[in-house]
């Protein structure tokens, strides 16, 4: 294979993941306008997240079998193809059960199979660059959501301000994308970088080195309270911020994903770079950094709930990005240290389905603190949403205990050398 293919994929699965992550931020952005014609609640809207962050932990661990059992190419092409179909579907629907389904569980369905193949394909092509490999396949998230902040509020003017006219567009722009790559990504041929053949001794076998690892359950932990923030943020962030500083969707879009997204790029690049020079001679370096970031992190996000001016609530979503970044820029690195190659599709789906399960809640607990405390004096329920805030920076506090543990009790015993 072409000694510049690995840098090759890792431009076109950035791009796909780009895509991905832009394409999830719309029914946030859009959130306002699309309650006001369809006529629904913060509870529905809430449920709406909620459903497609259940449908991602339950399918995400059954992709994650299939990758290590079948052609990851074709898994990732199939996904791309089949999110940005049902996004497309979604401009159409008429209520709360079509959003529902097309939103939440279809694309979902679609949306889950894409990071159990995407990532062990990278890991395969990638060894002394694997951080930064994985960091810039991860930064793509933060580019997709602060990049989706302007760009949906521009094409939502452009568009006559009609919400379905931007689920329309970025549904067609992903079945293009998703058809190119037909052509554009080779087979992968399951080499481990050692000439063995990369192949899963079956699903059961896959699970048993996942659960029987304690620092890739406690890893998880550490990525379950990354998620259930990350989850309530994109979902409420927007609509928080227009009600409590009476800004416009665009300004609202860029104030509360642009400046959180940028910091988190910058601080997943800086992480990456230090984790790629310095895990190689102190492999627990990448642990140190995530546990770390998770304390830092906590109180920034618990601000962002109660800034009493636009100006501090960027502030403090800045320093939550930071802290994102430097966590995110070592998730699966640090797991791929403990689980064989061969089974890393497959530790990335059971990852993926706690962190979603656990993630999936936080939205509809979000909506159901601002539905509860909405009054004549506050009728969009800005004092609930904000007490909800800083509510969850408190599972970031419990992520740093899990990473803590791992890091001076367990990490040693299940590293895998060489891995």
């Amino acid at each position: 294979m072409h000694r510049y293919y690995k840098w090759w994929l890792l431009a076109m699965l950035a791009a796909t993941f780009f895509f991905n992550q832009a394409d999830r931020a719309l029914f946030g952005l859009l959130t306002v306008p699309i309650q006001e014609e369809l006529g629904l609640t913060d509870i529905q809207i809430g449920a709406i997240n909620t459903a497609l962050f259940a449908t991602l932990a339950l399918v995400t661990p059954l992709a994650g079998v299939l990758g290590d059992r079948l052609s990851r190419k074709w898994i990732v092409t199939v996904s791309l193809i089949g999110w940005s179909l049902f996004t497309l579907l979604t401009g159409f629907v008429g209520g709360f059960v079509g959003m529902m389904f097309f939103r939440s569980i279809a694309a979902g369905v679609g949306e889950a199979c894409y990071m159990p193949s995407a990532l062990p394909l990278l890991a395969q092509h990638h060894r002394s660059t694997r951080s930064i490999a994985l960091s810039v396949h991860q930064s793509m998230l933060y580019v997709g959501l602060f990049v989706s902040g302007a760009l949906v509020g521009a094409i939502y003017i452009v568009l006559g301000g009609n919400w379905r006219n931007v689920f329309y567009l970025f549904g067609a722009f992903g079945l293009a994308l998703g058809v190119s790559f037909i052509w554009l990504l080779k087979a992968d041929e399951r080499d481990s970088g050692d000439g063995m053949a990369e192949k899963s001794s079956g699903a059961w076998a896959a699970v048993k080195a996942f659960v029987s690892s304690p620092s890739a359950l406690l890893m998880t932990g550490g990525a379950t309270a990354i998620v259930a923030v990350n989850n309530a943020y994109l979902a409420w962030a927007p609509k928080f911020a227009m009600a409590k500083y009476s800004l416009s969707v665009s300004d609202a879009g860029r104030g509360t994903m642009t400046w959180h997204h940028a910091f988190a790029l910058a601080s997943i690049y800086v992480s990456g770079l230090l984790t790629d020079r310095f895990a190689s001679r102190w492999p627990r370096f990448r642990l140190g950094i995530q546990m770390v970031a998770l304390l830092l992190g906590a109180p920034a996000i618990m601000f962002f709930g109660f800034a009493s001016t636009p100006a501090l609530a960027w502030t403090a979503a800045s320093f939550y990005g930071i802290a994102r970044g430097f966590f995110e820029a070592n998730t699966h690195a640090s797991v791929f240290d403990v689980i064989e190659s061969r089974y890393r599709s497959t530790a990335c789906g059971f990852m993926a389905m706690c962190a979603f399960l656990v993630g999936s809640l936080s939205p509809l607990f979000l909506g159901f603190m601002g539905e509860r405390s909405k009054c004549a004096a506050d009728p969009s329920g800005v004092a609930g949403f904000g007490t909800g805030f800083a509510c969850i920076g408190a599972f970031y506090l419990a992520g740093a205990v899990c990473m803590a543990v791992a890091f001076f009790r367990t990490f040693r015993k299940d590293r895998i050398a060489n891995g």
